[in-house]
């Protein structure tokens, strides 16, 4: 593990700094300096492999090199060697629907905001980062807001704590964008200023419309580009491209089904409005978002081929969400649809392991499935599963050891790895904090200041009466 570097040590205040400088990991090319090998754990791969018991798990350069149990999996004589006797070993946690480490969500000023990308406003300071590593959580797909019927890109990254932004993407991450219907898009709740003109929609079939139109129109800019490129093709040397439109293009990608649509959804009636309208265009709306009412269009949506990215047991927060059941999840899984559980919470994506066990609960979903929502079921629908989401050989080493039973209110994280990095490790962070403490008390004495309590003096008071 390296040691944080400058670049890392930025104001992003004292809570911040004692909480997540100590795991720096700059300069994404510097590959894992050793092999490690884990042994004696219990491994819940989120594959064919399912739970090994007394298992091991060998990873080097970044990558996975070996799963099995303890006696078919040996260590090279470089090795570092971790016993993981008591145990637990997971693939990193994956969050298919997170707003952190982004400087700026919605540009709602608009009605299709194709144009704009969340790989634009990347914050890579945000503390979440390291928090969320801190509960599991090793990749997330840091979307637009739902202000739009057709939002911004969204863009996939991973926890690597301490690199630039840049340095957050997930390489080679198909490309995704971000669509939203019901009481957002068409502003319900959201008064029009003085002076200030309303943005039209301003009901649900107005976020149709909106959407249709711009397929309409995208379909159109398509037939132009494929007219140019084939008379260029055609040896015409005369053709002059048409004139390039942003907003137009990432439509265009997905008509081509090279960009795929994650939709904000609720109610059943709008989830299938939606899938209609791609059909009439001829493409597939690959992840809806909240699908709070999947449960009652399950079937529609396997048809459809559509993913459904839910949350566990949140409802009632607005009138759209009165119609949710805790038993979404499952009955959708049990009716042939993809799903995880995401966060869309900074908070949330803390403790995805537990959202992912209430699977069990409401719905009877066995341990594998359950695991599967926060791993290798977010991993397919951000469609990287053939790096993340499974304890495979080959895979990125974004691997978690845990204390407790994963799937439990009692889990903690012992270490969070990625690409074969510690990017959180509780020893080390509480000794970081004892030596942050350690730091301010020394700050504290050096100003004259108390750090009792009951001391009556303002501790905001400089010596000699300022502050």
């Amino acid at each position: 593990m390296r040691h944080p570097t400058k670049w890392s040590i930025r104001r992003v205040g004292a809570g911040c700094l004692a909480l997540g400088l100590a795991f720096g990991v700059p300069g994404g090319a510097a590959a894992q300096e050793q092999p490690i090998l884990i042994r004696g754990a219990t491994i819940l791969t989120a594959a064919e492999a399912g739970r090994i018991e007394d298992g091991a798990i060998l990873f080097e350069n970044g990558r996975i090199i070996a799963v099995g149990s303890t006696s078919e999996v040996e260590a090279p004589s470089d090795a570092v060697v971790i016993d993981g006797t008591g145990k637990f070993v997971t693939p990193g946690i994956i969050d298919a629907h997170s707003h952190i480490a982004a400087d700026a969500i919605n540009e709602g000023a608009v009605s299709v905001s194709s144009m704009v990308s969340i790989h634009d406003v990347i914050d890579p300071t945000d503390i979440a980062l390291y928090r969320e590593a801190a509960g599991g959580t090793t990749t997330s797909h840091i979307m637009h807001g739902s202000a739009n019927p057709i939002g911004g890109n969204n863009a996939v990254i991973k926890h690597r704590w301490g690199e630039d932004a840049e340095g957050l993407l997930f390489e080679g991450a198909p490309p995704t964008i971000k669509f939203a219907l019901g009481e957002n898009p068409k502003r319900a709740g959201s008064p029009t200023l003085p002076g200030q003109e309303a943005r039209y929609p301003a009901s649900r079939m107005g976020v149709m419309d909106v959407i249709r139109q711009a397929f309409i129109e995208a379909t159109e800019y398509k037939a132009e580009w494929d007219t140019y490129r084939a008379r260029v093709a055609g040896g015409d040397r005369n053709a002059i491209p048409p004139r390039r439109n942003l907003t137009m293009d990432p439509l265009v990608e997905i008509l081509e089904g090279t960009r795929y649509v994650h939709a904000h959804s609720y109610r059943a009636d709008e989830i299938l409005q939606l899938m209609r309208v791609a059909e009439e265009f001829g493409f597939r709306i690959h992840t809806f978002q909240h699908v709070l009412e999947g449960y009652r269009v399950a079937d529609e949506m396997a048809e459809h081929g559509a993913h459904a990215s839910t949350f566990s047991d949140w409802w009632a927060y607005k009138m759209e969400a009165y119609e949710a059941i805790p038993h979404n999840a499952a009955i959708m899984t049990r009716r042939g649809v993809n799903v995880s559980i995401n966060s869309d919470s900074g908070e949330e994506g803390r403790h995805l392991n537990q959202e992912a066990a209430k699977t069990m609960k409401w719905g009877g979903l066995s341990e594998a499935e359950a695991l599967a929502t926060v791993t290798i079921n977010a991993a397919i629908q951000l469609m990287i599963d053939d790096r993340v989401g499974s304890l495979e050989a080959g895979k990125d080493a974004d691997i978690v050891l845990w204390e407790n039973y994963p799937l439990s209110s009692y889990a903690r994280v012992r270490t969070t790895y990625i690409d074969g990095e510690v990017v959180f490790d509780i020893d080390a962070d509480m000794a970081m904090r004892a030596e942050i403490e350690a730091e301010k008390a020394e700050l504290r004495e050096l100003l004259g200041e108390s750090d009792d309590p009951d001391d009556e003096r303002d501790p905001g008071r400089r010596p000699g009466g300022g502050r």
